[in-house]
């Protein structure tokens, strides 16, 4: 926030930071969504995994349904204290769909909410993992990926 940030945007902020604190202290964590547009892709992360000790978990190119299942599954396998480690294959439970768990390198870049949360600079921001999932088998940046590439973008290359 600046100093020109209006009156109605601050209430809106101090009322969405209420909804997430109170999401977070009932479940674990809280989703963020933020849907896309043209060749900008959906994405949707974790809020809440850090204060468990972990990475926050960020996915991209997925509907909200899609997102909310696996990163609300993983969520609850970190919250059992079972660690997501950078390179890991994991199930996309209930889908023949694997993800793999990669370290976000800019995540100050995408984890607005997060780092509002944990009252965060972006340069100091919360890390993160991304979950890259694959189609058929393939991943991104592997031949026979048959998905725009833009898509799931490499680790580091998304800003929001």
């Amino acid at each position: 926030m600046t100093k020109d940030t209006d009156a109605q945007t601050i209430a809106w902020l101090d009322q969405e930071d209420r909804m997430v604190t109170e999401i977070v202290r009932r479940h674990g964590w809280a989703l963020q969504y933020v849907g896309g547009e043209e060749e900008s892709p959906p994405f949707a992360y974790t809020i809440g995994l850090f204060g468990l000790g972990h990475p926050e978990l960020v996915v991209f190119g997925l509907d909200y349904s899609s997102a909310a299942g696996l990163l609300n599954g993983l969520g609850a396998k970190v919250r059992e204290n079972e660690d997501i480690l950078p390179g890991q294959i994991l199930p996309f439970e209930g889908t023949d769909t694997r993800v793999r768990a990669d370290v976000l390198p800019n995540p100050g870049q995408v984890l607005f909410a997060a780092n509002r949360f944990y009252q965060r600079p972006d340069e100091a921001s919360v890390p993160a993992f991304q979950l890259t999932w694959d189609v058929d088998g393939v991943f991104p940046g592997e031949a026979g990926y048959s998905k725009p590439e833009w898509l799931q973008p490499k680790p580091g290359e998304f800003r929001a």
